[in-house]
Parts: structure tokens; C-alpha cells; sequence
């Protein structure tokens, strides 16, 4: 058995049902989201959205990083986003450990040295989500007046609250 076959059978599943509804690649609703990786956090349904409501930008912390405006760009202006939410949430691997305390784990475990990476780990994470929310206000590239809040998920009652 592969690795991959599970997920292949999904799809194979899914594909048999599949009805291309000529959806374009707009954000319908306007919106991007920027938040976490983490498998708990459903951004679509959480905000009551659908598919092609809005584009989806995900990593480890939800964190605004260089790759994530290069993608708030290309949203922002070929693809109809007017409005973000950058969303971080309770019990964040990513706010509960230093980089250094990430790199320590990860040497131990598989003995590979990842000291040349950033993690983007949090110490204050209300901190680090005003200036993350700073960052998409300030850029240069993205158009002036676009509607930026930090919000705050919690992951075991399913609430978001607007913090900035």
C-alpha cells in the first residue's frame, strides 16, 4: 500500500460527485484570511463562508511573513480580497515555544540541525499579532485604505474575537 492511497481513494470518491460550478478565482466575499496551520481551525466554516468565498493563507502560527504579502499582493489586486483577517488561536505550538526551544526538539528527535531556519515563534502573542496586523496595514504594495483586523480563535469553543 502507498503512502498516498487513502487520500487518493478520497478523491477518487469525491471526484464521481464533483460538479465544476465555473466558480471564478475571485475572493466572492472579498475577504483573505491569514492564520494558522493548525488542523483544528476550519476557516471557512468558523467565518460562514463557502467555497471561493475567500482565499485561505496558512502557516505554522499564522504569521505574516515576506511569502505571505508577495500572496496579499496578488490577492489584493488580481484576485478581489478589499479585506483580511489575520487570525492566530488558543493553545499555539507556535506561542508556547522559543525558536530555540523549537530547533533544541527538532535536533534531538531526528538529529537534523534546522538552526539556519526562523520558526516565527510568538513570546507575546497579542504582541506579535499587532504587528503582524502593522505589517499588512504598512505595505507599500498593498492598496491604501484595505481593511486589516486581528482576531483571536478559540480552539475548543469555536469563538473568534476581535482583538485590533
Amino acid at each position: 500500500m502507498g503512502a498516498f492511497d487513502d487520500v487518493l481513494a478520497a478523491n477518487a470518491a469525491y471526484a464521481t460527485t464533483f460538479v465544476d460550478d465555473g466558480r471564478p478565482g475571485q475572493a466572492a466575499a472579498g475577504l483573505a484570511v491569514i492564520t494558522c496551520m493548525d488542523s483544528r481551525i476550519d476557516p471557512l466554516a468558523m467565518l460562514g463562508l463557502k467555497k471561493g468565498d475567500a482565499k485561505i493563507i496558512r502557516n505554522a502560527g499564522g504569521r505574516v511573513t515576506e511569502d505571505v504579502l508577495r500572496t496579499m499582493v496578488l490577492a489584493t489586486h488580481l484576485l478581489g480580497v478589499k479585506r483580511v483577517l489575520v487570525v492566530e488561536h488558543t493553545e499555539c505550538k507556535m506561542a508556547s515555544a522559543t525558536d530555540e526551544q523549537v530547533h533544541e526538539t527538532i535536533q534531538e528527535s531526528s538529529g537534523i540541525d534546522t538552526r539556519s531556519l526562523e520558526f516565527h515563534t510568538m513570546d507575546d502573542q497579542l504582541a506579535t499579532l499587532a504587528r503582524d496586523v502593522q505589517k499588512v496595514r504598512s505595505s507599500p504594495y498593498l492598496p491604501t485604505g484595505i481593511e486589516v483586523g486581528g482576531f483571536l480563535y478559540d480552539v475548543r469553543t469555536g469563538s473568534l474575537r476581535e482583538v485590533l
